[in-house]
């Protein structure tokens, strides 16, 4: 891959606005004790229509401020609910990346047919409101099926995100030609760091500060790439998008960072 001159460090700046089905709800949450089976928790839900809803707007304005184009891993019900957020998105100038139809729907889960309905169900919902299909594709929990990067260089896909095994995109062959495999970095995203371990906000800005001075300032040579990852229901929030906006700032203080949309990084390798 060709990088431009002075940079070493990748970072891809990311946002997961996601849905759920309409008979499901996230299987995690703010409340903590989760309701007994078979009942929806409403309570969930509501709190994850805060994305959409309040959000994804606050953080555009983040991304207008700080001049940043951002990755949006889109699950396909917001794109037919709130198609008016996914055109700003998308005119705004971010990428908009597939990550099925809804958080519930787990490509691990589902048989080749049902995962081809999946991703050709994603394409149709982003496009409607862009004009404009997508190009790379997440799946939820980043987990996929023995099968789904076959099936998404089949119907055109340029790059997938459910490879953690890197510091660096690589090409992946599969029969149906190659694939980008960009991998996603865990280590700085408010979904592990807030709501599952329950630290505080301000511990996202601080662990990366403590990778970039810790590691890449004291390692000049090396080049890799990071994810800095919110979801729009959670650091969305005032208490996360401070943080968030931060990290940002931070990040373009140092001359050697290279903020990237993952098509760009694909075009490079090419």
């Amino acid at each position: 891959m060709q990088w431009p001159t002075g940079k070493r460090l990748l970072v891809f700046v990311n946002v997961a606005l996601e849905g759920w089905s309409d008979d499901s709800a996230p299987g995690i949450g703010p409340m903590g004790n989760p309701l007994r089976s078979g009942v929806r928790d409403m309570q969930a839900v509501s709190w994850a229509e805060y994305g959409p809803r309040t959000g994804m707007p606050r953080l555009l304005r983040i991304f207008e401020q700080e001049q940043i184009r951002a990755t949006v891993l889109t699950s396909g019900v917001i794109a037919l609910r709130y198609p008016d957020l996914v055109q700003a998105i998308q005119q705004a100038g971010h990428e908009i990346c597939g990550h099925s139809m809804a958080q519930d729907i787990i490509p691990a889960y589902l048989s080749e047919a049902e995962e081809r309905e999946n991703i050709l169900r994603s394409i149709e919902a982003l496009s409607g409101p862009t004009g404009v299909r997508p190009t790379g594709w997440c799946s939820p929990r980043g987990t996929p099926s023995n099968v789904t990067a076959e099936l998404l260089a089949e119907y055109g896909f340029r790059w997938f995100g459910d490879v953690f095994d890197a510091d660096q995109p690589y090409w992946l062959s599969t029969r149906a030609g190659r694939l980008a495999a960009i991998p996603f970095s865990m280590e700085v995203n408010d979904m592990p760091l807030y709501v599952r371990y329950g630290n505080a906000p301000h511990t996202y800005f601080e662990i990366l500060r403590r990778i970039i001075e810790g590691w890449y300032e004291e390692h000049p040579e090396e080049t890799g790439c990071l994810d800095v990852t919110v979801h729009a229901h959670v650091f969305g929030r005032p208490y996360g998008a401070v943080e968030y906006r931060d990290a940002l700032r931070y990040l373009k203080s140092k001359p050697w960072v290279w903020f990237a949309t993952h098509q760009e990084v694909v075009e490079r390798m090419d």
